[in-house]
C-alpha cells in the first residue's frame, strides 16, 4: 500500500512532531507546577535526557507519545500501512532504548515514572495517573488528596 500524502508533504509533517515541549509534556509540566513540585528539565546527565526531574524525589518523569513509544491497548498506538517493516523495525527500537534507558536511571537509583500522551490529555486523568503511580514507587510530596490541584477543580 502506498502513502495517502506524496512523500514532500510527510516529510513536512513528519517534522513537525516534537522532541520537546509536547502537549503532552506541557501538560504534565502544569500540573506538577500546580501541584507546589520544582523540577528541571531534560537532565543531560541521565540516561535518555528525561523529560522532567523532579531531584527531592529521585523521580524522573517520562512523558511518551503513545504512537512512537507503542502504549499497550491505546488507540493511538496504531501502525501505518505503508513501509511496513520499517515502521516495525523504528518501534522496535523505540521500545528498546526506552527499556535501555529506564535500566540505566535505576541503576543510578531514580525511580522512573512514565506519563503515556493519552493520559495527559484530560488534566483529571492526569492527576490521578500521577497520584497512582507516585505512590506505586513510594513517592511521597504534594499528590495527596488535599493538594492544590484536587481543591480548584
Amino acid at each position: 500500500m502506498t502513502d495517502i500524502v506524496d512523500p514532500a508533504r510527510r516529510s513536512e509533517m513528519m517534522g513537525r512532531i516534537r522532541a520537546k515541549d509536547s502537549a503532552a509534556e506541557l501538560a504534565v509540566r502544569s500540573a506538577l507546577h500546580a501541584l507546589g513540585y520544582r523540577f528541571r528539565l531534560h537532565v543531560r546527565s541521565l540516561p535518555g535526557k528525561p523529560d522532567v526531574v523532579l531531584a527531592q524525589y529521585q523521580t524522573v518523569i517520562r512523558v511518551q507519545g503513545c504512537f512512537w513509544h507503542r502504549h499497550p491497548g491505546c488507540r493511538l498506538t496504531y501502525s501505518p500501512k505503508s513501509r511496513v517493516e520499517f515502521w516495525n523495525d523504528k518501534f522496535a527500537s523505540n521500545v528498546e532504548r526506552d527499556e535501555r534507558q529506564a535500566t540505566g536511571l535505576r541503576e543510578k537509583g531514580w525511580h522512573v515514572v512514565d506519563v503515556w500522551e493519552c493520559e495527559a490529555i484530560n488534566p483529571d486523568v492526569l492527576h490521578t495517573v500521577l497520584q497512582e503511580r507516585f505512590r506505586h514507587h513510594g513517592i511521597g510530596g504534594k499528590l495527596g488528596s488535599e493538594s492544590r490541584m484536587a481543591n480548584d477543580t
